[in-house]
């Protein structure tokens, strides 16, 4: 699809500088573009690209124009990377929205399907299912009984939706993700074994919840597990049973969460992060990757660390790691000087 500098202008509310009728047909990276695409200036480090591209048009900020005239037209905006995050958006919706029911989909004649739905390929939807409006259902997804899925949800192909779970509108599952599998739930016996305890609760997942490619989430033992509108979970994070994500939580890759967790809202969780269970975290928390977090953690904190810890107290420590190997050196030497000295008074 092509489209001007003035209708993209017009979607971003940007000024342009230079031809309005220039037009581009796709995005590339500025030092990389060719004419016909349309880059973005968002850092000052990419600067010195702005005479060599050969992009037709470039989305800069409005702190980065240039004095000197450059060939391609310019869009200014406040802050380009939010600008393209905005284009981005609108381009997929355009040009990867589908409709209709692929043959060999299966749909239980009990399911309530919306308008403009997609179903795919060898897609399964059991009975009782409510798929609402322009919801995209990718091929080879299962959607057990019960699940509700709220309009313009998009699941990617290979997704398993147990049965119960809730979607809630604008979210995007990726491939792999498995949602409402069973807790991690066993009682042990007197002979040593583990008897396992039926997990009867569900999944809920609010508003514009973003989960990443082969994501785990188990469901309830009893009630539901959690995630609140805005989350973005990266790929490969498992979040136990019971366990509460808070709104607008960000979280990188291979993050594990044990059960009954409360995540709080607006909080930032490094890739690797690890959580032991029953803990509660508070709002606006920053934690480092690899962390190990095995106890409560106040609101506004910035931890890391293995146990995880404030810091400031991190930092200190790892300064004397750093001179560990030093310290034990000095040690041997004031050991042997000691024991010198008490041989000689001998």
């Amino acid at each position: 699809m092509e489209y001007s500098a003035q209708a993209i202008a017009a979607l971003v509310n940007g000024e342009i500088i230079g031809d309005p009728q220039v037009t581009v047909q796709d995005f590339a990276k500025i030092e990389e573009a060719t004419p016909g695409s349309l880059t973005f200036l968002a850092n000052p480090k990419y600067l010195k690209y702005l005479k060599t591209t050969e992009a037709s048009i470039v989305l800069i900020s409005r702190n980065l124009v240039p004095s000197y005239k450059v060939e391609p037209t310019l869009i200014v905006v406040d802050d380009a990377y939010k600008a393209l995050a905005v284009l981005l958006e609108f381009y997929k919706k355009m040009t990867h929205t589908r409709k209709g029911r692929e043959k060999n989909s299966y749909v239980h004649s009990s399911a309530k399907i919306g308008k403009d739905v997609y179903i795919g390929a060898f897609a399964y939807i059991s009975e009782n299912c409510v798929i609402e409006d322009r919801v995209q259902i990718y091929p080879q997804v299962y959607i057990g009984e019960n699940v509700r899925i709220g309009e313009g949800t998009i699941i990617y192909p290979g997704v398993k939706i147990y049965n119960d779970t809730v979607i809630g509108k604008n979210c995007i599952i990726h491939a792999g993700a498995v949602i409402g599998s069973d807790g991690f739930g066993f009682a042990p016996q007197a002979d040593g074994s583990y008897k396992k305890i039926a997990q009867i609760g569900n999944v809920v997942i609010e508003d514009d919840v973003e989960i990443g490619a082969n994501c785990t989430i188990d469901r309830a033992t009893m009630g539901s597990t959690i995630i609140r509108k805005g989350v973005k979970i990266d790929n490969l994070v498992q979040v136990a049973h019971n366990v509460e994500i808070g709104q607008n939580t960000v979280i990188a890759a291979q993050v594990g969460f044990a059960g009954s967790t409360k995540i709080g809202k607006n909080n930032m969780i490094g890739g690797q992060a690890g959580f032991g269970g029953h803990i509660k975290i508070g709002d606006n928390v920053k934690i480092g990757a690899k962390s190990g977090v095995i106890k409560d953690v106040k609101d506004n904190q910035t931890i890391l660390g293995q146990p995880a810890m404030p810091f400031r107290e991190y930092s200190k420590n790892l300064a004397v790691f750093k001179r560990l190997h030093q310290f034990y050196t000095e040690f041997l030497d004031l050991k042997n000087t000691i024991n010198k000295i008490l041989k000689n008074k001998n």
